[in-house]
């Protein structure tokens, strides 16, 4: 049985954090893990390192079988792809059908927080997922990961440059987890050797308002944050005059109404116990960033 690791999505943030956390263990030798993207030459730094690169694209199930073919566990990334409604389903479930008929032992899949109960336009395409993987009958991991913190890195330094967050997600909370401390519990996953079939929900240790965050944050970088608790109509119209896609604004705004229902409002020990560590706390992530954050 291969016990080859095989990452896919390798270039992105998210892969390249994955694949530095299994080489940093030396619990997997580089010749044992596939890293796979649409182009290998972006990957040239891992294959100096021995780690195997393979084509494969989320559009060509064909590529996408012979690259999981040989390969013991499998990691699908999710896809980026938010602009094109359906795509990104189809994406996961032409990868799902290709490790299936590439005979994978083990299918892992990044995933998000309850999606079964979700406003977030794009929960039903985890959802989805999930069900297409245990639909396939092979054991499978499904890792439920909370929002990066590192997201906050996109809409605070704008906030903080006026003093003022607008946010619809009153008193709702949010647990946040760091990209590297999520990458490391997939690794992990990787290299378990588990069979059963589990699916794991990845947090932060606290769970925030959006009023906790802001004095984290004030803390952290000596600026004043107040937020501005307004409706998701008027948040959207706020993110329209500011000159976000039209596709793009349901979704921010239904981030802050997700929080607002409480759906983001979970904490686990789930990646200590996967990682043999404690997750980033929010306030160390903030000092640590407060650079990009007042830039």
């Amino acid at each position: 049985m291969s016990q080859k690791l095989l990452v896919t999505g390798a270039t992105g943030q998210f892969g390249k954090l994955v694949l530095d956390a299994l080489l940093e263990s030396g619990k997997t030798k580089p010749a044992d893990i596939i890293a796979t993207s649409r182009d290998t030459a972006k990957l040239a730094g891992y294959a100096a390192q021995g780690v195997e690169t393979r084509a494969a694209d989320f559009d060509d199930p064909a590529s996408l079988e012979r690259a999981f073919t040989g390969a013991g566990r499998i990691l699908i990334i999710s896809t980026d792809v938010l602009d094109q409604p359906g795509k990104r389903l189809k994406q996961h479930l032409t990868a799902v059908e290709a490790a299936k008929k590439a005979s994978v032992n083990h299918i892992l899949y990044t995933s998000m927080p309850a999606p079964e109960a979700s406003v977030i336009p794009f929960a039903t395409d985890h959802l989805g997922t999930e069900e297409a993987i245990k639909a396939t009958g092979v054991p499978y991991t499904i890792l439920r990961n909370a929002w990066y913190m590192e997201n906050l890195l996109l809409s605070l330094p704008r906030a903080l440059a006026t003093g003022r967050w607008f946010s619809s997600a009153g008193n709702g909370r949010i647990s946040h987890i760091s990209r590297r401390d999520l990458a490391a519990a997939a690794a992990s996953a990787l290299q378990s050797g588990s069979t059963e079939s589990r699916t794991y929900t990845l947090t932060g240790a606290q769970a925030y308002t959006t009023d906790e965050i802001a004095a984290l944050v004030t803390k952290a970088t000596g600026k004043a944050l107040d937020v501005v608790h307004i409706s998701d109509e008027a948040l959207a119209g706020g993110l329209k005059g500011a000159g976000v896609p039209d596709f793009f604004i349901p979704i921010l705004v239904s981030f802050d109404a997700n929080t607002r229902e409480g759906h983001f409002d979970v904490v686990t020990d789930n990646a200590i116990a996967m990682t043999g560590r404690n997750p980033t706390e929010l306030a160390s992530f903030l000092e640590t960033n407060k650079a990009a954050l007042t830039h």
